[in-house]
């Protein structure tokens, strides 16, 4: 095990947040679009399976990954050199406008970067140095990335959700969370049929779809990490969360096509409440 830190630990794990952050700009971004290619690719071969298509009708895209090609302006397709990368510093240098086209760079950027950090060195003020405080730090960057990622795009993606997943349970079993490993499992499994029980019930009733698949899988990762105890309260905090910004949005005559509202990032909101307050005051909090 690392030795304690307390605030060492705090900016030291701030620190690495920042770049951590600035990397998960990069998976929230593009991970949508990887998936759609992935999408593509399969209805392609699909179609080529059946005879509809050949292969050389499938058009070839250039390499696209977390890693290639590299960043570029939206606006104009200059390539961000790395001193214009660097988390938040260079965002305030170029008085967030692109340094060639002078297009405005979205405050989204540092926000995420920020927001990371800020998560890192809570984990490093209140477990210090530990393995503990790694396993938040990474539960707590999946998250955020989740929720961005959901509100952008209203998906959850399976390639961090099932990792997160089994985290959790791994986590669980070799001491890293205070969670007991069959609360874990149980929870896991409380989580993601609680929702998918509701979807259905739902959907019989209205013959419409309340929610998404990734839901249920966000939600059993929660009790992966947390405990099927903490499932209520999380549910109860992001459902107020949701109801509140949801109404918000719907008087601001803001909603999306369909009136729709991703719950994931409310989800989000209450497992990382969860990790900062505990379940317990999330109740005490809402008068429960």
């Amino acid at each position: 095990m690392l030795e304690a830190g307390g605030a060492a630990a705090a900016a030291l794990l701030g620190l690495l947040g920042l770049l951590v952050g600035s990397f998960l700009n990069v998976v929230i971004h593009r991970l949508p679009k990887m998936m759609e290619q992935r999408w593509a690719a399969e209805c392609a071969e699909l179609q080529e399976t059946q005879g509809q298509t050949s292969a050389t009708e499938v058009p070839q895209k250039a390499r696209f990954n977390l890693m290639t090609p590299r960043s570029r302006c939206p606006h104009c397709g200059h390539q961000i050199r790395w001193f214009e990368n660097i988390p938040v510093f260079s965002y305030l240098a170029l008085m967030g406008k692109c340094s060639q086209c002078k297009a405005p760079i979205s405050l989204r950027y540092p926000a995420i970067e920020l927001a990371t950090a800020a998560l890192f060195a809570w984990c490093g003020w209140h477990w210090g140095s530990t393995w503990e405080a790694l396993a938040w730090c990474g539960f707590s960057a999946a998250v955020l990335a989740l929720a961005a990622i959901d509100w952008d795009t209203t998906l959850l993606p399976d390639d961090i959700t099932l990792p997160l997943l089994w985290a959790g349970l791994c986590a669980a079993g070799l001491r890293l969370t205070d969670t007991l490993l069959p609360d874990a499992l149980w929870g896991a499994v409380a989580g993601y049929l609680s929702l998918w029980l509701i979807y259905w019930a739902f959907k019989l009733l209205t013959g419409k779809e309340g929610m998404g698949y990734g839901d249920f899988k966000l939600f059993a990762v929660f009790g992966a990490w947390f405990g099927w105890q903490a499932l209520i309260p999380v549910i109860l905090m992001a459902s107020a969360i949701g109801a509140v910004i949801g109404i918000a949005i719907k008087l601001k005559g803001q909603l999306r096509e369909g009136g729709y509202v991703p719950f994931g990032p409310f989800l989000a909101l209450a497992g990382l409440s969860s990790m900062i307050f505990g379940p317990s005051a999330i109740l005490a909090a809402i008068g429960l």
